[in-house]
């Protein structure tokens, strides 16, 4: 084969792939397009008012007790990615939600720290 022919089928080559990508960018049917709805992003607050009894059951079920009616004000998402917070520091980095009390006389009835460690033995 020689040098001309090569060019030839070279050049013959690229003007019918030039051909195919017009022909499909122009003629070509547009199915696999879709139309996307975009709305902005707003910041919303979620409040939620709770009263709940229950137990935590490790790798099972999670079940918050709560011995105060109120309104959840915030939660821990980082126990999410590092769960063992909860038992290495739970009144540090541990604490699960944050409760905003709807009677602040139920408070009274709670126990401290020093009293639940003594009545678990810790």
């Amino acid at each position: 084969m020689t040098s001309k022919k090569r060019l030839w089928i070279v050049i013959a080559i690229i003007v019918l792939i030039v051909i195919l990508v017009a022909g499909k960018k122009f003629f070509g049917k547009d199915e696999n397009q879709r139309l996307v709805d975009i709305e902005e992003v707003i910041a919303r607050d979620l409040t939620q008012s709770v009263a709940a009894t229950g137990k935590i059951q490790p790798e099972i079920e999670v079940m918050l007790s709560s011995e105060v009616s109120g309104e959840i004000i915030e939660f821990n998402s980082s126990l999410e990615s590092e769960p063992e917070k909860v038992n290495s520091d739970p009144y540090g980095d541990g604490w699960m939600i944050k409760i905003k009390c709807s009677d602040l006389s139920q408070i009274d009835n709670l126990m401290s720290a020093d009293d639940y460690k003594n009545l678990i033995g810790a």
